[in-house]
């Protein structure tokens, strides 16, 4: 995931998060990138300096506010590391979070979703949210047929 600052040509500054440097082109070039303020579709990316978090520095997660009495504000985390922490764990509970809505309400077609999506991007089955397993192959073909797919959030806890 790449989260890029975005500006329109009203002057408007928003943040957003893309699967890919190349999804954020197609969807700028479909006009599906819109300011959340005004609604323009004039999109550009602003200067930012990537922020890269060191192997020493992941392990220093603050507790969350209810498990600690108030701080002093001399005592208070500070610095990116902690802000980054912090936003990583809420990026993570949403990302989990978006994951279980879909697996909840969609059907799960396995290895036909292509054939299923397509199906009904065609119209020859009826709508209805779907999810299931895809190859990069069939993934990129099926985007380039117009079909918005996006791959289901996985998370390293759920890989072990």
């Amino acid at each position: 995931m790449i989260r890029y600052a975005l500006h329109c040509d009203r002057d408007h500054s928003f943040e957003s998060w893309f699967q890919s440097s190349s999804a954020y082109d197609q969807q700028v070039k479909r006009k599906l990138v819109t300011c959340p303020i005004c609604g323009s579709a004039k999109v550009e990316k602003a200067i930012m300096a990537p922020r890269i978090v060191g192997k020493k520095d992941r392990g220093r997660a603050t507790p969350p506010p209810e498990a600690t009495a108030a701080p002093a504000p001399e005592a208070a985390p500070s610095g990116p590391t902690s802000l980054l922490m912090a936003q990583e764990k809420e990026l993570r509970a949403k990302l989990k979070e978006l994951r279980d809505h879909i697996v909840k309400n969609a059907d799960n077609v396995g290895e036909r979703f292509a054939n299923e999506a397509r199906a009904m991007h065609y119209g020859d089955k009826e709508h209805r949210p779907i999810y299931g397993e895809a190859s990069p192959e069939e993934a990129k073909s099926l985007i380039d047929e117009g079909i918005e797919v996006s791959p289901l959030p996985t998370l390293p806890e759920d890989r072990n």
